[in-house]
């Protein structure tokens, strides 16, 4: 396994903000059962490595990692909490250090050519494109195409179920990143049917965008 096929299971990768460590089960069941089985938990609230914990030890066919890693000492606590892949939002040299000595995979963040160049000298070809939308979008990223053929990106921020096709029908994307699979009103009503409803329109996509 490597992060790009991690990328590949599918078209989706939820970015999780989770407040309460009661719902991460059940909701990351929800998501499973919807076709959704790569889990990116963000590291900004104080439940994060709680919920990563509980998923990785309640559900089966899952793959649960952590985002918005920002420091180098994040990789050793995801690690302990069950986490198997690691998401920045960029990177630095510090976080490409802490990456090689860590046993998680690891998929930084980039937004520019430069940051593109700096994580392939770091050995990275699969990146996170953030934020998306705000940087260019669908345009950036057939520009990037062309530059950097090798390099395989999961754009991420302001997409939406709406808006994640043209994505994905991209030869460089092999999946989106969004929030809107677990909404915060969902996840405070402890809502999994909904939220199991948005899964299975997520795992669709890919479809969907084979056939157009």
């Amino acid at each position: 396994m490597s992060m790009i096929q991690l990328m590949r299971i599918a078209p989706v990768i939820p970015v999780i903000v989770i407040d309460d460590v009661k719902h991460a089960v059940p909701m990351a069941q929800a998501l499973v059962d919807g076709g959704i089985r790569v889990l990116e938990i963000t590291l900004r609230t104080p439940a994060a490595l709680a919920a990563v914990r509980a998923i990785a030890r309640g559900v089966k066919d899952v793959a649960v990692g952590v985002g918005t890693v920002t420091q180098a000492h994040q990789f050793n606590l995801a690690h302990e909490a069950g986490a198997q892949f690691a998401v920045s939002p960029g990177l630095t040299p510090a976080l490409a250090e802490a990456a090689r000595q860590s046993d998680l995979y690891f998929l930084p963040g980039v937004m520019t050519p430069t940051d593109i160049i700096a994580a392939v000298e770091h050995g990275y070809k699969a990146l996170k494109f953030f934020p998306a939308q705000q940087a260019g979008g669908i345009a950036a990223l057939k520009a990037f195409h062309a530059t950097f053929p090798d390099v395989i990106f999961c754009p991420t921020g302001g997409i939406t179920i709406e808006t994640a096709s043209p994505y994905l029908a991209l030869p460089n994307v092999a999946c989106v990143g969004g929030s809107w699979l677990t909404p915060k009103a969902l996840l405070d009503t402890g809502n999994w049917t909904a939220i199991n409803r948005l899964a299975l329109a997520a795992a669709e996509l890919r479809r969907i965008t084979c056939r157009t």
